[in-house]
């Protein structure tokens, strides 16, 4: 066992509202910052397209953390039989329109759409989810701008639990473009050792076995057994999983990972606080960018 995992607490549950609300507390106050100095409200403008009803709910729950950090949101909503040309003629007005700083296109979209195509008629430098491959390509090089925003926030919640991160060996659960894949990256910008996993991978156990770090972002609830995990290994569990009894759960096994981790993020209140509290921070970011101070 490596000394940082001997060390290391046990059992601790990092929980995303306390985070997420000291970055909301971040943003709120730079925004008001901008304000003083004469400089417009960041603005962000959604589309959402269908009647899914968890994009609802994430797109009103990311209208109110707005709204409570004083960035300007706007909501265009469309039905599913739109057609991908009115949403792509959208997106031209919305990139040449300077009270929008950030667009963020809610997935996932009805079948007539190619999502990629959707994804690269956004202006880089307002595409606040970070899955632009310009956005990505920079992470890459090493120069990120606007990055993904749920590895970006578990990348914040890592850096409170104070564990050095350089030379861990983080282990991925998932290679999806929106976090497995970002996350290898972020990771290794960290100076991780990073492995990661999908749905070819021989032995996942093995894999998981030997993380001092486990992101699980799979979507398949309880793929990653608790005993798997190693004694003071830090785990993030990016799964959001509704079972038929109605019951949320992550990919990994809580309870029997629990005990064994050092840390590890509860599902629901964990990781997908801090997605819409970096939103946050890349909308911001953003208009910092098209709309500097003099």
């Amino acid at each position: 066992m490596d000394t940082a995992s001997a060390a290391a607490p046990r059992g601790q549950r990092l929980e995303g509202k306390p985070i997420a609300d000291a970055v909301k507390a971040q943003v709120a106050a730079a925004v008001a910052a901008r304000q003083a100095q004469g400089l417009p409200r960041p603005g962000l403008a959604v589309i959402l397209v269908g009647d899914d009803p968890a994009s609802e709910i994430y797109v009103r729950n990311k209208a109110r953390a707005c709204e409570a950090v004083g960035i300007a949101s706007q909501l265009h909503r469309y039905d599913g039989n739109t057609t991908p040309a009115e949403v792509l003629r959208k997106l031209d007005a919305l990139n040449a329109d300077p009270a929008v700083h950030g667009i963020l296109v809610q997935s996932p979209l009805p079948p007539q759409f190619d999502a990629d195509e959707i994804i690269d008629r956004i202006d880089p430098q307002k595409d606040v989810d970070g899955f632009h491959p310009y956005n990505l390509g920079r992470l890459a090089q090493r120069r990120p701008i606007l990055r993904p925003c749920t590895p970006k926030g578990i990348m914040t919640m890592l850096s409170q639990t104070g564990r050095p991160l350089r030379g861990q060996h983080a282990v991925i659960v998932g290679a999806s473009n929106h976090v497995g894949r970002p996350m290898g990256l972020e990771l290794l910008l960290a100076g991780c050792t990073v492995t990661s996993t999908h749905k070819f991978t021989r032995d996942l156990a093995t894999q998981v076995g030997r993380a001092d770090i486990v992101v699980a972002a799979a979507g398949r609830p309880g793929l990653v057994a608790g005993a798997w995990i190693k004694e003071g290994a830090l785990v993030i569990d990016v799964g959001i999983n509704r079972l038929p009894s109605g019951k949320v759960v992550g990919d990994v096994e809580f309870e029997a990972a629990l005990p064994r981790a050092s840390y590890i993020t509860p599902v629901p209140g964990g990781v997908g606080l801090m997605t819409v509290a970096s939103l946050l921070e890349n909308t911001l970011l953003a208009a910092e960018q098209l709309s500097p101070a003099a």
